[in-house]
């Protein structure tokens, strides 16, 4: 297998256990939780999902791969359906939304597992169903993929509306749209899927007043510096007046500003302290920047892209269609992730809250991620390591 890629994985893995326990100082006094707290789950959660990744990466493909990536779709899409309607003692809920269903001391995030599913899915059927359909007319394509785009769209309502959770719809999105490309059909299509996927935004836009708020208070952080490049009529006609700032996009800025180029020292991070909220989650890539300096992002954000280097380099050295299109979902799984996250917590584009894979604290992301990683390095024996390196 590649071991590169596996190593790359441990690393970041490793780094989110050491910010779980620097950047949790003001979470485990304000809930007087022990101060090692944050810390031995995440040593728990990050030790046990590279196990899993190289156990699984010692599995046989042909007979493991169709088991687990099909058995994590069926079984993850039935969870995010049903867990609406169990009761909240089974239920764990924020802002109303049922987003983790838990097991005993521990919840779990169906949603992060039927990613990872719904990829395995794509690569599987796409294989099985293209190759058999070369390159149609447009109305002929767009016959062909209905059945996934109800797949797709069943679980956008499942995940945007009842979960409030329109970041993972954006990633699931775009990663369906590039497959189908990769997978052999037209720009055309490309680009209608990804229209219906800007018009889909917009309609759940509209009908939350949460997210009208938050795209607000974004735009009254971001608009003196954009409108400065835009004619002058049309920048006082955008300009939001007594706009309410949003307080965390402010103090995610300050913390990155802060951090200047070799870092305040892991540990020495003042934004942490009750002025920047869930900086070990979400803002996590924030709060390492503080501490870590810009050298010290750049270095994570290094590890992110060679992590993606490798995925692609194995999809591009494959001949088996499956590993091709698996590997390049898995990329583009966590290389829309980080982007979307770094474009939110630097207020290049609203805020997602959307969990940095690997890196954020949370036991269902890192497993799920481990879990899709180890399966690529599984996929990846089909191809002679000397092809690979």
């Amino acid at each position: 297998m590649d071991r590169t890629l596996f190593n790359i994985a441990a690393t970041i893995i490793l780094i989110s256990i050491l910010a779980s326990y620097s950047l949790t100082t003001y979470t485990t006094l304000f809930f007087s939780y022990d101060q090692f707290h944050f810390f031995i789950r995440q040593l728990a959660f990050g030790f046990f999902a590279i196990a899993l990744m190289w156990g699984i990466a010692q599995l046989d493909p042909e007979r493991w791969a169709n088991r687990l990536g099909i058995g994590l779709f069926l079984l993850f899409f039935f969870l995010m359906l049903v867990m609406h309607f169990l009761p909240h003692s089974l239920v764990t809920a924020v802002g109303g939304a049922k987003r983790w269903i838990k097991l005993g001391p521990v919840s779990i995030a169906p949603v992060e597992f039927f990613k990872v599913g719904f990829v395995f899915f794509l690569a599987w059927s796409f294989q099985r169903k293209f190759q058999k359909n070369p390159k149609k007319r447009l109305i002929d394509e767009i016959k062909l993929i209905i059945p996934y785009l109800i797949v797709f769209l069943i679980a956008v309502v499942s995940i945007a509306i009842f979960q409030n959770d329109i970041g993972q719809v954006t990633v699931l999105g775009a990663t369906l749209a590039f497959l189908l490309v990769f997978a052999g059909r037209s720009m055309k299509l490309f680009f209608i899927l990804v229209s219906l996927a800007f018009g889909l935004f917009i309609l759940f836009v509209s009908i939350s007043e949460h997210r009208i708020a938050r795209i607000k208070m974004w735009w009254a952080s971001a608009q003196n510096y954009l409108l400065s490049y835009m004619p002058g009529w049309m920048a006082q006609q955008l300009k939001l007046d007594n706009a309410k700032e949003s307080y965390q996009i402010i103090n995610s800025l300050h913390a990155i500003h802060h951090g200047g180029i070799l870092g305040q020292g892991l540990g020495n991070g003042q934004l942490k302290l009750g002025f920047l909220s869930e900086v070990h989650t979400d803002f996590v890539l924030a709060g390492l920047t503080e501490e870590l300096g810009f050298l010290g992002l750049l270095i994570i954000i290094g590890l992110y892209l060679w992590l993606i280097q490798r995925l692609l380099r194995i999809a591009n050295k494959t001949q088996d269609q499956i590993t091709y299109l698996f590997s390049s979902g898995v990329a583009m799984l966590i290389g829309f992730s980080v982007i979307i996250n770094s474009f939110g917590i630097s207020s290049i584009a609203p805020i997602k809250g959307l969990a940095v894979p690997m890196l954020s604290y949370g036991g269902s992301s890192i497993i799920a991620n481990a879990i899709a990683l180890g399966m690529v390095l599984m996929l990846s024996k089909r191809t002679p390591q000397k092809e690979i390196t």
